[in-house]
Formats: C-alpha cells, structure tokens, sequence
C-alpha cells in the first residue's frame, strides 16, 4: 500500500462525522460499470442512517491528505435492512451469526494497491470481535452482453474466490435504483457471497 495513504476506522455513530465523504465517494464509484448508479446526495444520506444508528458497525476510509479515496463498511446483519436479511431467513441461515459487509471501493488511481484486501481483513476482523461467525455480501448481476459493459471489465470474482468467499445463487436479493442515463427506478439483482470465519 502507497505510504502516503492513511486509514481512519469509524464505528456507529461516529461515522456521521464522515457522511460527506462516504456519500460523495458512493456516488463517484458507483456509477461506473457494473453499478452504474444515478442516485442523490440524499439517497446516500438515507442509506448511511443504517451505519450510523448500528452502534456494532464499522466504516473504514483511506485517506490521501484530506481527500478520501476509499471507503468500506459493515454491520451485523441482524441489524441491517430487511431485503438484506430476507434470503437468509428465507433458507434458514441464522442472521444473528452474519457480519453483512456493505460496499467495498476506492478510487481509480488507487486500485491495485492492496486496498481491497486490507478491507477485507479490517472488517473480518470486526466479525470476529463481534463474535460472528459467517460474512457476506452481495454485489449486482449485469448481463454479459449489457451495451454499458466496458470491454476490458474483469470481474471481481476470482479475487473474492481467492479471499475465501462462495458464491450462493440461492440467496439473492433485489435492489431498485435509478441507471446512469435513465430516469425511472429500475429493479438489479444482487447476489451473495458467504464466507465463514
């Protein structure tokens, strides 16, 4: 990792001493590919409120001076949103052992550097403080031939393969958000990955 990088972790409501950050950073990284996402300030907003009144969760930023250039997040899925907890009700997963992990992003000019998998670390990590013992995450299904797909896109899989995590088709969860370019909600599926500690 570039020396001149800084990581500052939050936790519950200390992380709303960071929302512009973590708002304005969501909202420059997901809308590129495959998320493409055209929300608000506001949205962000609304969607941080989980962090912030969870007193268990965690937000890790990376600092570049006072420039944040990345940003991860977690909290125990017994006290994440509903849509989150539903698959795994549904198949009878035990949500009282799982750490949901929310987004995990940085900037373009400081991908590559290992961020990626120091964040994965920090929040399992947490897991295990928390006395968790499972943790997952979901990330968005895009058709291959999707016209937006940029053609040297790789997906992230391999590399979540090789941090331990399991793809599990059984769980899924649907999330609506209005496309990069479009002007109506739409509704994307968005798939987990499960990994026990």
């Amino acid at each position: 990792m570039d020396q001149s990088l800084r990581i500052s972790q939050l936790k519950g409501a200390d992380i709303a001493t960071e929302s512009a950050a973590l708002a304005q950073l969501r909202l420059t990284v997901f809308r590129e590919w495959p998320y493409l996402y055209g929300g608000t300030l506001e949205d962000e907003y609304e969607y941080l409120q989980s962090y912030v009144g969870c007193a268990d969760s965690l937000a890790i930023l990376v600092w570049y001076g006072e420039e944040c250039v990345g940003v991860s997040t977690m909290l125990p899925l017994a006290q994440a949103k509903v849509a989150v907890q539903a698959p795994f009700k549904q198949h009878g997963v035990e949500i009282g052992s799982v750490a949901y992990f929310g987004e995990s992003i940085v900037l373009k000019p400081w991908r590559g550097q290992g961020l990626g998998v120091r964040f994965f670390e920090l929040r399992e990590a947490h897991a295990r403080h928390l006395g968790l013992s499972m943790c997952a995450f979901c990330a968005v299904v895009r058709p291959a031939d999707h016209p937006a797909r940029p053609a040297d896109y790789v997906l992230n899989d391999a590399f979540w393969t090789r941090r331990g995590y399991r793809k599990r088709p059984e769980l899924e969860t649907r999330y609506d958000w209005v496309d990069v370019g479009s002007s109506e909600r739409s509704s994307k599926s968005m798939q987990f990955w499960l990994r026990e500690l």
